[in-house]
């Protein structure tokens, strides 16, 4: 029971929560606990989101697309980590990625069916889930009055940065050179051009329609892209 307090409390939707408080919680919920192997997929792109899942353990490899396929990005996602919280309710309720185990990992579901109940008789969770989903609006939101990028080769840290779920891990973009002098509205040369100064400041590595990020937390503010 120490063992899973500690687990569930690594978690923001559990901060606040005491001893007595979790062992009542665990004891009166249904929490299904899950062992996947490297290579597993625990959500795919497209599938309706009825479970909160919680990544204790592990590594997962997100990856989101675009509408039209023309853009990809691959994410590695360190534990703790919640997956699709934000998808549960609303109007999307569908996760626009897929995760994929990496690394053996554990991770802890609990249904939509109890995670409503939850957020009825428990205050803190819900108190817990209102503050990280209007965190998240007003990071959305804060975006839009941000500065704009001075450069193109700022514009191109932002649309990496606003397309991935978190500044940590590894990225892998996959587009092609055209599609991201389109999205850039630029053209092809100076958009190669720019990637290849990136490139040669260290923030990413250059491959055939494939872009490695090795940390965008580095290149996402102004003073750092020159």
């Amino acid at each position: 029971m120490l063992q899973l307090y500690d687990r569930l409390l690594q978690f923001a939707l559990f901060q606040g929560m005491g001893y007595n408080d979790l062992t009542q919680l665990v004891a009166h919920t249904k929490l299904d606990f899950h062992k996947f192997a490297p290579l597993q997929v625990v959500i795919r792109q497209g599938e309706p989101c009825r479970t909160i899942y919680f990544l204790t353990k592990g590594t997962l490899k997100a990856t989101t697309s675009s509408a039209d396929g023309s853009c990809e990005i691959e994410e590695q996602i360190e534990a703790p980590y919640t997956l699709e919280a934000e998808r549960l309710f609303g109007l999307y309720q569908q996760s626009p990625t897929t995760f994929e185990t990496l690394t053996d990992a554990n991770l802890i579901s609990v249904d939509k069916k109890e995670m409503t109940r939850l957020l009825e008789t428990q205050p803190i969770i819900r108190i817990n889930l209102i503050n990280s989903l209007s965190a998240a609006i007003q990071k959305a939101q804060n975006a839009t009055w941000e500065q704009s990028p001075a450069t193109l080769k700022e514009r191109i840290v932002v649309f990496f940065r606003q397309r991935c779920a978190t500044a940590k891990g590894a990225k892998t973009v996959r587009i092609k050179m055209t599609q991201l002098a389109k999205e850039m509205n630029d053209s092809r040369l100076d958009v190669s051009r720019s990637l290849n100064e990136l490139q040669a400041e260290g923030w990413l590595k250059l491959h055939r329609q494939r872009i490695e990020i090795f940390d965008i937390a580095k290149a996402t503010t102004h003073d750092n892209v020159k």
